[in-house]
């Protein structure tokens, strides 16, 4: 009994160690088999396929955005003109008030009395140079008939012109204490919404005080005033002077400080003309209407608008265009024969979801946009217009 086990021991051993080695095969022929398939099948598919766009050269819109700042279209500060009491304030505070309003009253006696006075001057001069014409006429037949001596004449004639002109010079006496009588009632300016009074009743005030009384702004238009990198500007004018570009409209568009768009857009009035030492800027001065009073004076905004227009640009797929690591920018193109060959290319803005190229390309270049991510320079591709569907055929059986 103990032989027979111990032969049953020894088939069970033998029959495990055959089918080990029956799977240990098995396993190197599938591993052979695994490696020579990706081989066979890279060989058999041939070139990537790759899909490309034919382009052509466009006018592209130079889209600049530059930060400004709101200005009112008109300020005035409201100052006065004589020396006095602040008597009443007629206006109220953040209102808007119209041209020749009268905002403040200045106490109007002493310049009251001042013109009283100038009038009776010239009552008095008025009446010393009538007694002067009519003594000069007496005398004038008595000096022909010599019954007077001429010199007697002459005084009397030269008297009566001194009292012409005193009463001229009593009359323009007489007009500037008018003047200064006017000057204490103190009128607005311009038409506009008032500030908060800087001076209340009962103020001296003198005609060449430091502060105002009040500010008074315009705000409807404004005017918002961007700066512009003088290098920037030079680069403009150059590109316009050889024709490469052309100016472009000059609508101007807001970005709000929330990020919103104003919905009115705006127009350049103008450039000034001298760089500022301090920044190297150029002021631009953009108007703007305001109906609503949302744009407020010291706001900041971004200003966008199209300065000019690129007329032999190119616009190219943002997946077409690949960075270099020297800041570079290059492209693939379907060559002759069907090769992929490497463009470097000037790309330095974007518009929408598309680089604008200026420079490496040509009217009609097919560019690789789909199927290029490990492309290499010269290498055969089978190219198709892009967005065709792969096609994809099953693996044949071998016999």
């Amino acid at each position: 009994m103990a032989a027979e086990s111990s032969n049953e021991v020894g088939h069970m051993r033998l029959l495990q160690l055959g089918w080990s080695a029956v799977a240990a095969g098995l396993l190197l022929m599938l591993a052979a088999c695994a490696s020579a398939t990706p081989e066979k099948s890279a060989a058999e598919r041939g070139p990537p396929q790759v899909g490309f766009v034919i382009v052509r050269a466009s006018s592209v819109p130079l889209t600049t955005e530059l930060s400004g700042r709101v200005a009112a279209f008109q300020l005035s500060e409201v100052r006065p003109q004589v020396e006095g009491l602040i008597r009443r304030r007629l206006f109220t505070e953040g209102s808007v008030v119209q041209q020749g309003q009268t905002l403040f009253e200045i106490d109007p006696r002493l310049y009251e009395a001042s013109a009283a006075q100038a009038h009776a001057n010239l009552d008095s001069a008025a009446a010393s140079a009538q007694a002067a014409r009519v003594r000069a006429d007496r005398l004038r037949p008595l000096a022909q008939i010599e019954a007077v001596s001429r010199q007697d004449y002459t005084d009397a004639l030269a008297q009566s012109r001194q009292a012409n002109a005193a009463v001229a010079q009593s009359r323009a006496q007489l007009n500037t204490a008018r003047i200064n009588l006017g000057f204490t009632r103190v009128p607005a300016p311009i038409t506009g919404r008032i500030g908060r009074a800087l001076a209340t009743e009962g103020a001296l005030v003198t005609s060449n005080q430091a502060s105002p009384l009040a500010v008074i702004q315009r705000l409807d238009p404004v005017y918002v005033d961007i700066q512009q990198s003088s290098a920037e500007l030079l680069a403009l004018r150059r590109a316009l002077a050889k024709g490469g570009a052309a100016a472009g409209d000059a609508e101007v568009r807001l970005v709000l400080e929330d990020g919103s768009t104003y919905e009115v857009p705006g127009r350049v009035s103008f450039s000034e003309t001298i760089v500022d030492p301090t920044t190297g800027t150029i002021t631009l001065r953009t108007r703007f209407p305001n109906p609503d009073g949302l744009l407020l004076p010291g706001m900041f905004v971004r200003a966008r608008f199209i300065q000019s227009v690129d007329t032999r640009a190119f616009l190219v797929s943002q997946a077409a265009l690949r960075r270099e690591p020297n800041g570079g920018a290059s492209v693939f193109v379907v060559g002759p024969n069907n090769r992929a060959i490497k463009r470097q290319v000037v790309a330095e803005r974007t518009q929408g979801t598309d680089w604008v190229v200026t420079k490496g390309l040509a009217d009609g270049d097919r560019v690789i946009t789909q199927g290029g991510a490990r492309l290499r320079a010269d290498a055969p591709v089978r190219a198709v217009p892009a967005n065709t569907p792969q096609r994809i055929t099953p693996p044949q059986r071998r016999s």
